[in-house]
C-alpha cells in the first residue's frame, strides 16, 4: 500500500507589532488628537467672537439708479453722438434734434418783440405830438381868453351909454356878438385841449398794450430759445451709455426712452435679508462683498440702510394674510450696502451681477436681548 501525503502545513499567524510600532500609533494620534482639539478650539474661539454675528446671504445683487435719457421736445434726431458701453462725462453731447422748427420760431418772436418796440416808440412820438399840440392850444386859449374879457368888458362899458342914449344899439349889439364868439372862441380852446389830453390817455394805452405784446413775445422767445437748446441733449452725469434704442432720423416724442446713462460709480449692492437675520443687523456696519464675477473675490462694503418694509409689501399686490388659510413664510428686507471699492475695480463691477454678502453685526452684540 503507497504511503499516504502528509497535509499541508497551516499559515503561520501575523507576527505581532512590535513595542516601537505602538508608540508611533500612539503619538500619531496623540497629534491628530491635540490637533483636532485645537482646531475645534479655535472654531469655537472664532464663532463665539466673531462667526456667530457674520449674517450672509446670496440674494443679492449689484444695482445702480440708472438715468433714461429722453427728450423734452418732439422731433426729428439729425445725430446720434455716442456709441453703445461709451463711457461719458457730464455735458457730453449725446443726441442731436433737429432744430430748424424751433429756430424759425425763435425768430418769429424776436419779430414780434420788434414790432411791439417800434409800436411803443411810434405812440410815444404821437404823445410828443400832443404834448405840443395843447402847448399851442393852451397859449391860444390865453389869446382867446384876453379877448373874450375884452368884448365883455366893452360890452358893460357900452350897456349904460346906451341906455342913456349916448350911444347906439346898434354898436352895442356889434359888441355883444363879438364878445359871444370870443367866448365860443375861449370854449372851443378848452374842448381842444381837452380832446388833445384824452389822446394822450389812448396813446399811452397804447404804449402798455404794446408792452404787454412785447413781454409776450419774449416769453415766446425765452420758450423758443429752451426748445433750441433742448434739441442737443446732454449726459446729466458721469456714467456709460447702455440699451441705445435711437438712430439718425427717427421721430421721437417727448418722454421716448433713447438710451441709458448708467453711473457706474455710484453702484451699491441690493440685500435681502431674512427677517430672523436683522436683528443686529445696523447702518456702519462692514460688509465683505464676493463678487462671483472676480471668481469670487471679495471687495469691502458698508451698510448704508434698511427699506422701510419687506420686499412683499412693495410688490403690485401685496399679500393679505387675513385672507384664505395662512402659511408663515420668512419674509425678506432689503438692504442697501455701499460698496468701497477703488475705480480699477468698480470698472469690472455692473449692475445685475450676483454677489453674496457678509455683514458683520458684532458691533450691536450688546443691544441684543
Amino acid at each position: 500500500m503507497s504511503e499516504s501525503s502528509s497535509p499541508a502545513p497551516e499559515s503561520m499567524p501575523e507576527e505581532a507589532d512590535s513595542p516601537a510600532k505602538k508608540r508611533r500609533t500612539r503619538l500619531v494620534l496623540s497629534v491628530l488628537g491635540v490637533t483636532a482639539l485645537v482646531v475645534g478650539g479655535w472654531w469655537l474661539i472664532n464663532y463665539e467672537t466673531t462667526g456667530k454675528y457674520l449674517e450672509d446671504t446670496n440674494d443679492a445683487t449689484i444695482q445702480v439708479d440708472s438715468v433714461v435719457v429722453s427728450p423734452r421736445i418732439a422731433g426729428y434726431v439729425a445725430q446720434v453722438l455716442v456709441t453703445d458701453n461709451q463711457d461719458v462725462k457730464a455735458g457730453t453731447p449725446l443726441v442731436r434734434i433737429d432744430a430748424r422748427d424751433f429756430q424759425a420760431k425763435s425768430s418769429q418772436a424776436s419779430a414780434q418783440i420788434e414790432v411791439a418796440d417800434a409800436l411803443v416808440a411810434n405812440a410815444k412820438a404821437g404823445i410828443g405830438e400832443q404834448e405840443a399840440a395843447i402847448e399851442q392850444s393852451r397859449a391860444q386859449l390865453v389869446v382867446a381868453q384876453a379877448k373874450a374879457a375884452y368884448d365883455a368888458e366893452q360890452v358893460r362899458r357900452y350897456t349904460p351909454l346906451v341906455a342913456s342914449g349916448a350911444e347906439q344899439g346898434q354898436q352895442l349889439a356889434q359888441l355883444r356878438s363879438n364878445a359871444q364868439q370870443s367866448a365860443a372862441q375861449v370854449r372851443a380852446q378848452q374842448a381842444a385841449i381837452l380832446g388833445q389830453q384824452r389822446k394822450i390817455t389812448s396813446l399811452q394805452a397804447q404804449i402798455e398794450q404794446a408792452k404787454a405784446q412785447g413781454a409776450g413775445g419774449k416769453a415766446q422767445l425765452a420758450a423758443a430759445n429752451v426748445d433750441v437748446d433742448a434739441t442737443l441733449i446732454r449726459a446729466s452725469e458721469d456714467g456709460r451709455i447702455g440699451d441705445k434704442s435711437v438712430t439718425p432720423g427717427q421721430y421721437v416724442q417727448a418722454g421716448t426712452r433713447l438710451m441709458t446713462l448708467v453711473p457706474l460709480s455710484k453702484i451699491y449692492v441690493t440685500a435681502n435679508f431674512k427677517e430672523t437675520q436683522l436683528e443686529l443687523m445696523r447702518p456702519g456696519q462692514p460688509v465683505k462683498i464676493k463678487v462671483d464675477a472676480l471668481g469670487g473675490r471679495a471687495v469691502n462694503g458698508t451698510v448704508e440702510s434698511m427699506a422701510p418694509g419687506t420686499g412683499a409689501q412693495f410688490s403690485l399686490i401685496p399679500p393679505s394674510n387675513a385672507t384664505g388659510n395662512f402659511t408663515k413664510i420668512v419674509q425678506r428686507v432689503p438692504v442697501r450696502i455701499r460698496i468701497d471699492a477703488d475705480a480699477a475695480t468698480r470698472r469690472l463691477l455692473v449692475p445685475g451681477l450676483s454677489v453674496t454678502t457678509i455683514v458683520n453685526t458684532k458691533s450691536a452684540k450688546d443691544e441684543a436681548h
